[in-house]
């Protein structure tokens, strides 16, 4: 929580931050989930599963120079692979998603 400030406000009032509605298409992040998704990459990370994220995850963190960053991209390959399931039908798919994060981390 202390790398997102601009969090502070929806968790100084914790019933107010249950009750709102993070409308993706308004612009709004929601913070619940944005810091769900950081615990849950650290934790495929300290367990290496899928099988190859730690590696993804390293690689990318030293080609951004941080964790923190590294986290956002890896995010954005989670969040995909998670919609891809659903839209399918199919169970998440985590060499795709290793992929994914591999690919961040070799571009520039």
């Amino acid at each position: 929580m202390d790398e997102h400030p601009e969090y502070h406000a929806d968790f100084a009032d914790a019933d107010a931050a249950l009750e709102k509605m993070y409308d993706v298409e308004a612009g709004k992040t929601n913070p619940f989930l944005h810091l769900s998704m950081h615990l849950s990459i650290s934790e495929q990370c300290s367990i290496d599963q899928p099988r190859g994220i730690r590696q993804a995850v390293e690689l990318l963190t030293a080609k951004r120079n941080s964790l923190h960053d590294a986290h956002h991209e890896a995010m954005d390959c989670l969040g995909q692979m998670v919609w891809e399931s659903q839209r399918a039908g199919r169970p998440p798919d985590g060499a795709a998603y290793i992929d994914c994060v591999q690919r961040h981390a070799t571009r520039d």
